[in-house]
């Protein structure tokens, strides 16, 4: 206890400074002494125990949009530099954007939308086939850079264990459908957003998007072909079983 409260003395300072940055007007950090005490010091003390000076050590962070793990990343990052003098790299997807002149062309070319980060297009895929050149990794990743019902259709003398469903919402009952030809049987198929941020609950809410994966979400349920469960993690994900 005493040595997590003597790393807290010497690196708030930075992290206040950092979270500070990251809030705006209307969102502020609720109790940041104790996310740093009890859950990201912690972490950095259990992190730099796995740490090897002969290689890497290797830790993701995962969650839905928004939930905040390039700023928790960001945050680990000072802790682990500052009091544990580790040598630290953090890679984010959110360092693979399109530059906001990018992205302002895009939204006058094609759609408002694209004006937005995060939307589908806003991400530098080039800049992010190069990263992973660079680091010698790029032998392990295959990218296929085209509209995805073309993309399945080009795959369909494969098979895979697994296929995470995250494009689209209006094309999920065709990518679901498409994806049950890749995959044998006890194969699993994941569909992120299926609670598209609570709304699919309200049966007022006729906004095309919530309609269609309300829809989608009855077509699996009635799917005999696969068994079902619904995560209600981050925006909801359902991981089907083929059976």
């Amino acid at each position: 206890m005493k040595v997590s409260e003597e790393c807290f003395n010497k690196v708030k300072k930075d992290c206040f400074k950092f979270i500070k940055s990251q809030e705006t007007p209307t969102e502020k950090f609720s109790n940041k002494n104790g996310m740093l005490k009890t859950f990201l010091i912690p972490m950095c003390f259990w992190i730099a125990k796995k740490v090897n000076n002969k290689k890497p050590y290797f830790v993701g962070l995962a969650g839905g949009q928004g939930t905040g793990k390039t700023t928790i990343s960001s945050i680990v990052k000072i802790i682990l530099e500052k009091y544990f003098k580790l040598k630290v790299f953090k890679i984010s997807i959110d360092d693979f954007y399109k530059t906001r002149k990018e992205r302002e062309a895009l939204s006058k070319k094609v759609h408002p939308m694209l004006m937005t980060r995060g939307v589908p297009g806003t991400h530098d895929v080039q800049m992010m086939l190069n990263f992973f050149k660079k680091a010698n990794q790029d032998h392990k990743i295959k990218t296929i850079i085209k509209p995805a019902l073309e993309s399945l259709e080009d795959l369909k003398n494969n098979k895979f264990d697994m296929i995470f469903i995250d494009a689209d919402k209006m094309n999920y009952k065709e990518y679901y459908e498409r994806s049950l030809q890749l995959i044998d049987k006890d194969g699993l198929i994941i569909i992120d957003n299926v609670l598209w941020h609570g709304e699919v609950a309200d049966q007022k809410n006729l906004d095309k998007y919530t309609v269609n994966i309300r829809e989608f979400n009855s077509h699996i349920a009635n799917d005999k072909r696969v068994e079902q469960i619904i995560i209600p993690l981050g925006d909801g994900m359902t991981v089907c079983r083929v059976l």
